[in-house]
Order: structure tokens, then C-alpha cells, then sequence
């Protein structure tokens, strides 16, 4: 009996393996496979943790051997039929079905939740909900309501702002789709301090996303600012130039230059002039011509 046990439980190998996208995900997933004539852009069925579902082949296949893959790979099922095909493109039609009567569920219930996208398992045994809330929701009546008007498994998915702005989409300020709906996989912390670095006022309306949070592309240039000003003073240091006491005003990195001023004159330098100059260690310093 434990050698059966000992058996199921022993990982599948493959002979190969491909990359897998699946739609409204830019994130690559990986699974093992034995069929040589799958290829680059063929439609596939593969089980995940969200159920069965139709993902797309973004390589051709690979010797697993090669690619020294530790994990154990899920299977690909098979290569999507017609079927397949009509059964997916059914599930999205039937999208906004999905999400009217879903929010009439919440209204049934009275919770306070605004849903966000619904969808199908490939073979429809699962309907997956997203939504966001304020607060912690006690869904408890909404799922025994859901799953006596669709008559499958249910799953509700409380989601971020940061989520709902990827799903949703948008133009961001720089006129561009935002970054989160067309090439981000994952969030990274976002904080003021990289604001800070890149010298940038500190209005948090314009350094806002559609989600609210801090906009994602303030970490993008993070380190590059980071290392342009080593060794530079804060903004309102003291120096001593001609003599004259005078207060750091402005800095802009990436023009290389430093304004500094006092009541009675203002002068532009270099960044690099003054990082050469500078002590590493010192509020007030002597610049000399």
C-alpha cells in the first residue's frame, strides 16, 4: 500500500518543455509535455489552480533535460480542439451575463462590493469573480446565492486597486496604455522616497496612478538617480563660492547642472563640478574656481 502511495506521489517527467501565456496575463508559465509536434503560437489545454483553461504556446518545444527545470511541471492536456476553440470563445460571450446577474446577487445580499470581471473555467465548472471592497467582506451568503444560480463552483477573488486599474486599463499621463494592463507581471513597492531621489515635487495627486498609488514608473529610473547623486548634497545645503554664501535652490540630474543662490545673485553650476568638488562629509564647504 505505502509503495502505491509512494508512487502517486512520484513527480511525472517529461521529455519537453514549452512556455504557456494565458489571455490578460503577461506572465510566461511553464509545463512539461511529451508531443514533439507542438509549436510555437498553438492554442493548448492545461490544468492550473484556477481549473482547466485555454493558454497559447509563446515557444516551441525544449529538451527539459537542458533546461535543468527543478519543479515539477503540470501537463499540457492536449492541444486545443475546435471545440475547444468555440467552448472558450462561448465562455467570453457569455461574460456579461455572468457579471449582471452576479451583481444582482450582491444587491440580494446587500454587501458593499463592486465587482470587476467575471469569467469561466475552460469547461465550465468553475466561475471565477473578481471584486474590490473597502473592508474585509463576509461573502459567506453571496457564495450560497451564486452557486444555486449557476450551478457550478464558485470563486470570489478580492482583488487590489493596483489589480482593478490592470484589468480595467487606461492611458496613463505620458499618453501611453499603462504599464500595469501592458507589460507589468508583478507590483514592486513604490515609495515617496523614489520621488525624492528624483527630486520631483511632492504632490501626491500628480505623482498618482489611475489606481490611486503611487505611479509604478517612479521605480523605473530609481537606481539610475541613485547613482547620479552619490556623493551630491541634499536640496538648501550650504556652500561657499567666491566667498559668498550661497544655498542650493535647484539640481537636475540629467541636465547636470546646480543652481545656487542668495538675496543677491544666482549662479548655475555643473553637477559634475560640484560632485568633484565636494567633501563627502561636510554641510558647509568651500567651492573654488
Amino acid at each position: 500500500m505505502n509503495e502505491e502511495i509512494n508512487q502517486q506521489e512520484q513527480p511525472i517527467e517529461f521529455k519537453y518543455c514549452v512556455s504557456v501565456k494565458f489571455k490578460g496575463s503577461k506572465k510566461a508559465y511553464t509545463f512539461g509535455c511529451n508531443d514533439q509536434t507542438l509549436k510555437y503560437g498553438d492554442k493548448v489545454v492545461v490544468e492550473t489552480v484556477r481549473g482547466i483553461e485555454l493558454g497559447e504556446l509563446i515557444s516551441d518545444i525544449r529538451d527539459s533535460k537542458e533546461h535543468n527545470i527543478s519543479i515539477a511541471l503540470k501537463p499540457i492536456i492536449r492541444k486545443a480542439s475546435i471545440n475547444d476553440l468555440r467552448q472558450h470563445q462561448s465562455n467570453i460571450d457569455e461574460i456579461p451575463e455572468l457579471m449582471r446577474k452576479c451583481r444582482k446577487c450582491i444587491e440580494d445580499v446587500q454587501l458593499d462590493m463592486n465587482l470587476i470581471s467575471a469569467e469561466y473555467t475552460l469547461d465550465r465548472t468553475k466561475v471565477i469573480f473578481s471584486y474590490v471592497a473597502d473592508e474585509r467582506v463576509d461573502f459567506r451568503e453571496l457564495l450560497k446565492l451564486l452557486a444555486a444560480t449557476f450551478k457550478c463552483r464558485i470563486e470570489l477573488r478580492q482583488i487590489g486597486p493596483r489589480d482593478k486599474a490592470k484589468i480595467i486599463g487606461g492611458l496613463g499621463c505620458c499618453g501611453m496604455e499603462t504599464c500595469c494592463s501592458r507589460f507589468l507581471d508583478d507590483f514592486d513597492i513604490v515609495s515617496i522616497n523614489m520621488a525624492k531621489n528624483q527630486l520631483l515635487a511632492l504632490n501626491t495627486a500628480k505623482l498618482s496612478g489611475q489606481c490611486g498609488k503611487l505611479m509604478c514608473c517612479l521605480k523605473y529610473e530609481d537606481d539610475t538617480y541613485k547613482e547620479l547623486r552619490a556623493g551630491l548634497p541634499k536640496l538648501n545645503t550650504i556652500v561657499y563660492y567666491n566667498n559668498e554664501k550661497f544655498r542650493i535652490t535647484s539640481m537636475n540630474i540629467l541636465n547636470n547642472t546646480v543652481r545656487i543662490s542668495n538675496k543677491e545673485n544666482a549662479l548655475d553650476l555643473t553637477v559634475d563640478e560640484l560632485k568633484n568638488i565636494l567633501p563627502e562629509t561636510k554641510e558647509e564647504v568651500d567651492i573654488k574656481e
